[in-house]
């Protein structure tokens, strides 16, 4: 099979071929290298790629494949995040302080999926330790729109939307703590989808905050999404937070309907801050369910205004926790310095960059003396007061819909001296992570030649309702799944 055509097809689509015996699971692993290869240098999706080692997994799902063994995606290559953990291969989150550190371990989700044979094609670009909307904050690398090789990809896992919106991956993983998968699954044009907190391990993935975290998967489709959903979730002892649950269940994928599906809007997420194009895309899509039987009700959420604001407590506050761990002395380069502090001081300032100091600073702040109850415990309160707004919410309707970002792609650069603007993207996204409730981004159209992410919520735990519902929906909507172009 022709190489560009392998690099266009969804990852169901591709497995399917594989287990038919139509291509071998080293030609489609090849097939994506050379993408990769050929197109990086200008997308900087990625930051580390071994070319002998993606092989030789290949030829192992190989000979799965040919004694019939293997799982559903067997052979499908994918894309990591580089905030998780991989054993023998270079994991930085996009930091000068981890430059050069090659873990000794796999994060659990990297272990399930080479269980499955699927085949890792490297790591991808993202904010330095995923704190960021636009990619820009990575210590190594830019990373581009696909769709406008001048805009944002968004972020923090700009890297992995980009690659599977180009073509260089039809699966990847990211991690999402107040919208980093939803957001540039958003600006480019894909599927992005995260689960509810705890149903998908963390342990392996360096921590941003601690009780927003979650590793979610991006996809060409919502089938594709499923189907990986199911390899990476499902009860891990390694981690304290995990759920006694089992795997999110790809099966009922097709079960579901639009017909009498109860959809809230909460006014307060189409507030004046949404672009026009924007704004007019999820109207449309709005008239095209509720042509197919959709039920719409405007609510309101009024918990929603205070969301950015308490996120940027809480998640900075965990932040400080969780980087107090790179210090020099155990993980990455070290700096020479006066004694211990001397050197501790030396290499955070060196191997930090601005906006995970900035975040270091707020958090420490929140959590000290005299101003924890002020910040960190009023920020609390609020979240909780938000939980039980979307709860009672979810007592009457089936989901929330929304846009995922207020704006298309923004230009690089555009925002980097507003970062409240940056912060304020993430409005739509934030209140899923705050809740622990499974979100999900897909196209529904583009305003001027750019996607636009429609977002849909659903209650905690109800990830294969919200999976289902998110497939009727991409079957509906004419548009859900185009992609950019290159000569």
């Amino acid at each position: 099979m022709n190489g560009e055509l392998l690099t266009e097809t969804s990852a169901a689509e591709l497995a399917r071929r594989i287990r038919a015996r139509e291509v071998g699971c080293v030609e489609v692993a090849e097939a994506y290298l050379d993408r990769i290869e050929a197109l990086d240098t200008k997308l900087g999706c990625f930051l580390t790629v071994d070319r002998a080692k993606t092989l030789g997994q290949a030829k192992a799902a190989q000979d799965l494949v040919d004694r019939s063994e293997g799982g559903s995606l067997t052979g499908v290559p994918i894309a990591l995040k580089d905030n998780l953990s991989t054993e023998g291969m270079e994991t930085t989150c996009a930091s000068k302080i981890l430059k050069g550190y090659v873990p000794p371990y796999d994060a659990t989700v990297v272990s399930k999926l080479k269980r499955e044979g699927l085949t890792i094609l490297g790591k991808s670009n993202l904010d330095e330790f995923a704190m960021g909307t636009s990619t820009e904050n990575s210590a190594f690398q830019l990373t581009r729109n696909p769709w406008d090789l001048d805009r944002s990809p968004g972020g923090s896992s700009g890297g992995s939307a980009a690659a599977v919106a180009a073509g260089m991956a039809p699966l990847a993983l990211g991690s999402d703590t107040g919208g980093s998968v939803r957001q540039p699954a958003a600006l480019c044009g894909v599927v992005g989808f995260k689960p509810t907190y705890g149903r998908c391990s963390r342990y392996g993935l360096i921590a941003f905050g601690s009780s927003l975290d979650q590793i979610g998967p991006f996809g060409k489709t919502v089938e594709d999404v499923a189907l990986i959903s199911e390899v990476i979730t499902g009860h891990d002892p390694m981690d304290s937070t995990s759920l006694s649950m089992g795997p999110v269940a790809a099966h009922g994928l097709r079960s579901g309907s639009l017909k009498g599906l109860k959809v809230a809007l909460p006014k307060e997420l189409f507030g004046s801050g949404t672009h026009p194009g924007v704004a007019e895309k999820i109207q449309e899509s709005i008239d095209v369910l509720a042509r197919e039987g959709a039920e719409f009700t405007e609510i309101s959420l009024p918990s929603l205004g205070f969301g950015v604001t308490t996120y940027y407590i809480i998640a900075p506050a965990e932040a400080s926790s969780n980087l107090a761990r790179f210090d020099g002395v155990r993980f990455g380069p070290r700096s020479e310095g006066k004694g211990h502090i001397g050197v501790v001081e030396r290499t955070r300032a060196e191997g930090f960059g601005h906006e995970v100091k900035t975040r270091i600073m707020i958090g420490t702040y929140a959590l000290s003396a005299g101003y924890y109850d002020a910040y960190y415990v009023r920020a609390q309160q609020v979240r909780a007061m938000m939980q039980q707004e979307f709860n009672q919410a979810f007592q009457k309707y089936d989901v929330v819909l929304s846009p995922t970002s207020p704006v298309p792609a923004f230009k690089l650069g555009e925002l980097t001296q507003d970062p409240m603007a940056l912060k304020l993207l993430d409005y739509c996204t934030i209140p899923a992570n705050m809740g622990g409730m499974p979100g999900i981004s897909l196209n529904c159209g583009f305003t001027d030649g750019l996607p636009v992410g429609l977002q849909l919520l659903a209650a905690p735990l109800e990830d294969e309702k919200l999976l289902q519902i998110a497939f009727c929906v991409e079957q509906a909507l004419p548009t859900a799944t185009q992609w950019p172009s290159f000569s």
